[in-house]
């Protein structure tokens, strides 16, 4: 169970962090961040893969409605690639905190590492939490809006490429997933730089 407590002084703004997708064979990495309204604190906040997916939309409506600020970024199958995974996800958690439209004092993140968290002039002090999202109602907010957007996408593309099931499986390396990857070769959605394409050359497929 997670408490609802907020560490720092009162007077300071503290934006959650977390992401979503980051052991996935394809699609993005995105992240989130948000700022909770300590007057509309909301119940049954937790990680997001303890909750059921009904229950984890209901939950973000919620979050967006009633906190202060949220903001959800990402970066795709080809940054990935690019910076690999790790810095792709820093990267994503970085736009994130661009994009909320109240700056915070502070940021609690998921995890062991930080981000870099100087934005031009501006340093923005931060702390990793391991096991955050299990622990810290911001990062566990976060968590369940980066879920929540990151499963939409992995829809979204299913259309697009009707031949992965993404859809269903959300781009992870499920049986299903490596069975349509090996029939139909790698889209232009996946991580080539991931061990389970490294040793193999896939066609491009379009669909």
């Amino acid at each position: 169970m997670i408490q609802q407590t907020f560490l720092h002084q009162s007077k300071q703004l503290i934006a959650g962090i977390d992401e979503a997708g980051r052991g996935s064979l394809a699609g993005p990495v995105v992240a989130a961040a948000v700022i909770l309204d300590r007057k509309s604190l909301i119940g049954g906040l937790r990680d997001s893969k303890e909750l059921s997916v009904g229950r984890r939309f209901e939950l973000a409506c919620e979050i967006r409605q009633h906190s202060l600020a949220w903001s959800v970024a990402w970066a795709d199958a080809a940054e990935i690639d690019h910076l690999n995974i790790l810095e792709a996800t820093f990267l994503a958690m970085r736009r994130a905190i661009l994009g909320l439209h109240i700056k915070p004092h502070y940021v609690q993140i998921d995890g062991n590492h930080l981000p870099k968290l100087t934005f031009g002039a501006d340093q923005i002090e931060g702390e990793a939490i391991v096991r955050g999202d299990a622990t810290n109602v911001a990062i566990s907010a976060a968590s369940i809006i980066a879920k929540v957007c990151r499963d939409e996408i992995m829809v979204k593309l299913d259309d697009i490429y009707p031949n992965y099931g993404f859809a269903r499986h959300k781009g992870y390396a499920t049986m299903d997933h490596r069975k349509c990857i090996d029939r139909f070769g790698a889209c232009q959605q996946h991580r080539r730089s991931f061990r389970p394409f490294r040793s193999i050359t896939f066609i491009e497929r379009k669909g």
